[in-house]
């Protein structure tokens, strides 16, 4: 819609403050990356899971493990949940993971949960497809900005009802994990760290867009579990993301998750994370 108002005198002033990082790099706690490349150099492999396509399924990571989500048969997108294992009501938490890290997430990132929790869940350790940072279009990959895609927007934008948007596989596989039923499983599924998608916001309009994933058969991001994890990727109805979202028409292909344990000796001094420390009165106490 065009502005329905004049810009007023002071206009240029207005537009010509000077941007502030809302964190700086330096007050946010930073991983012990050198521990970390330490421990990935002797990894012993303990489970896998292949993720369908247009499916998701669950997979579980014991503090002090690393994970590690891998294209194996062509260019494949994954919207991933975490929650904490022992407790579904901490969750991964997007929209303060972009406040703190970025957009788009790489190596020592960490994916932080929701509140009154906040702490790390995991930290990126690997990331295959650190070289592409930001293209001409302005898009990077790994975003925390857009959510998973689901049927209720899908209903909304084309009339019909699309049962493997990732809202809904995310949803079968956390209510087949825990025994739950679909209603009960579904207030659980949260906004998503979209695994090797391409994103960025158009420079016009400045709407989230999309584009082919630059990932390869090989290619990988790995994470270590800084507490006991639950998780759940969706390999997404959109493919590779490259021209559609939420149907059957894309090309889909499964994803691979493993699960390692790294040699005790290297992280034996490591500890999990713990929770924030504020004191939750929230004034009143």
């Amino acid at each position: 819609m065009r502005p329905q108002h004049n810009p007023p005198e002071d206009a240029g002033l207005r537009r010509a403050a000077q941007p502030v990082v809302c964190y700086s790099a330096g007050e946010v706690p930073a991983p012990d990356m050198s521990v970390l490349e330490r421990a990935r150099n002797d990894l012993t492999k303990t489970s896998e899971v292949i993720v369908a396509p247009r499916d998701a399924q669950t997979f579980e990571v014991p503090a002090g493990h690393f994970f590690r989500i891998t294209s194996i048969d062509a260019p494949q997108v994954g919207d991933l949940n975490l929650w904490n294992a022992a407790d579904l009501s901490e969750c991964f938490f997007s929209g303060k993971t972009r406040q703190l890290q970025a957009t788009h997430l790489t190596t020592g990132d960490r994916m932080w949960s929701n509140l009154p929790h906040l702490r790390s869940l995991a930290t990126i350790s690997h990331d295959t497809l650190d070289w592409y940072g930001w293209d001409e279009d302005g898009a990077g990959v790994h975003d925390v900005i857009g959510t998973r895609c689901d049927p209720y927007t899908n209903r909304l934008l084309t009339g019909d009802d699309y049962h493997h948007c990732c809202h809904s596989n995310l949803i079968r596989a956390l209510a087949t994990a825990k025994g739950m039923a679909l209603a009960e499983a579904e207030p659980y599924v949260h906004d998503v760290l979209n695994v090797f998608m391409c994103t960025g916001f158009s420079k016009d309009t400045h709407q989230y867009f999309m584009k082919a994933s630059p990932v390869r058969p090989g290619d990988f991001i790995e994470f270590f579990a800084e507490i006991d994890l639950l998780g759940a990727l969706s390999a997404c109805p959109g493919g590779d993301c490259s021209t559609s979202h939420s149907d059957d028409e894309a090309q889909c292909h499964p994803l691979k998750v493993e699960i390692f344990r790294p040699s005790e000796n290297v992280i034996k001094d490591w500890q999990s994370a713990t929770g924030s420390g504020y004191s939750g009165t929230h004034g009143l106490g």
